[in-house]
């Protein structure tokens, strides 16, 4: 598209917030019929600056903007932590960091699009670094903070501009999922049986994709033996016992480019209409409660003993988020996550 295909789609745009007030970015676009990143790009020469990559050495030089706000979200759940990013590594499709506060497993093949966004908002000027996968939809954004290294980021947008400045992007939807199989077709006993010999939770992933079953159609296949079904309000549950009795928990929140990670404890909860947030110091959660389906208690053997998550999923068997007690490899779950899992989820006496 043309340079005055932009100056068309900012018209349009810059009408629909003079209608609508304090919208979100993500919300715009879908009301405008766009994507978010065709949203963001309409700033090229204005607020936004097109980034090119390799996508794993802009990241790496995410390590010199010093302390940040990682962003990562699905369309129902807001994941955000703030800290720096250190501790990288990267192969030929993704990639770590792997610190306390910014933990990220990276799926670099997903990502398409990225942009430096500068914007001026109510509590001053806004810089962020933006990217998306191929279809549009926002997978990771590093916003600066106060203490951030404002001229690390500059480098780095002078370091990985893109050539075209001027063109809007085309966008191109993902291929839709494939359905999953017939619960007749699944070697259901071959899977189980597998599923008991687990020696780590990453194993989990290739056992679904060796015996070509859904994610939650496998928990449905073991309920009663490694699967429990949850109230929908399980996270709320969770969290409320979590900050009562401060217990340190995992948060996984994903999409098709980045999971985001959070360990450590949550104190303050606070539901606001349809989501439900926790709004401490450092990270901040938003989930979209009126979007859950599906919850489910999940137990996998590793060798340091079961391993429990608590999971949720929408209508469509995506899951939104993933819950774990704080703990490493070679350390056995702990007994508090275990009691908020069986009292405070599911309803129970203490777990055994």
């Amino acid at each position: 598209m043309t340079t005055t295909s932009i100056d068309q789609l900012r018209s349009k745009i810059e009408a629909e917030r003079t209608n609508t007030s304090n919208i979100r970015a993500r919300d715009l676009a879908e009301r405008l019929e766009i994507s978010e990143a065709q949203l963001v790009c309409s700033g090229l020469g204005a607020t936004a600056t097109r980034l090119t990559g390799p996508w794993s050495e802009v990241i790496t030089a995410f390590g010199d903007l010093g302390g940040v706000m990682a962003l990562t979200r699905n369309h129902g759940v807001v994941h955000e932590k703030v800290g720096e990013y250190a501790n990288m590594s990267f192969g030929a499709h993704g990639g770590i960091v792997l610190n306390h506060d910014i933990d990220l497993r990276l799926f670099l093949k997903n990502w398409e699009f990225g942009f430096a966004v500068n914007e001026d908002t109510r509590s001053g000027p806004r810089r962020s670094l933006q990217f998306f996968g191929s279809d549009g939809t926002a997978l990771h954004k590093v916003y600066l903070r106060a203490e951030s290294n404002e001229a690390a980021y500059d480098a780095l947008v002078a370091r990985f501009i893109h050539e075209d400045q001027a063109s809007l992007i085309e966008v191109t939807p993902l291929p839709a999922e494939i359905p999953d199989r017939a619960d007749i077709e699944i070697d259901t006993e071959g899977l189980l049986s597998k599923w008991s010999t687990l020696k780590d939770t990453h194993d989990f992933f290739p056992l679904l994709r060796k015996y070509k079953v859904g994610r939650q159609q496998a928990l449905r296949l073991a309920e009663g033996r490694f699967a429990e079904r949850a109230p929908v309000d399980a996270a709320e549950r969770l969290l409320h016992a979590a900050s009562g009795n401060g217990a340190p928990i995992m948060a996984f929140v994903g999409n098709k480019g980045i999971i985001q990670i959070h360990t450590g404890p949550v104190t303050r909860i606070e539901p606001r209409g349809p989501w439900i947030n926790v709004l401490d110091d450092g990270f901040n959660l938003h989930l979209r409660a009126d979007l859950v389906t599906d919850a489910w208690v999940v137990r996998k053997p590793t060798e340091d003993g079961d391993v429990t998550s608590v999971e949720l999923y929408d209508k469509d068997g995506v899951m939104l988020i993933q819950f774990f007690g704080e703990r490493k490899p070679g350390q056995v779950e702990r007994d508090d996550w275990r009691a908020i899992v069986s009292e405070n989820v599911l309803g129970k006496g203490v777990a055994a």
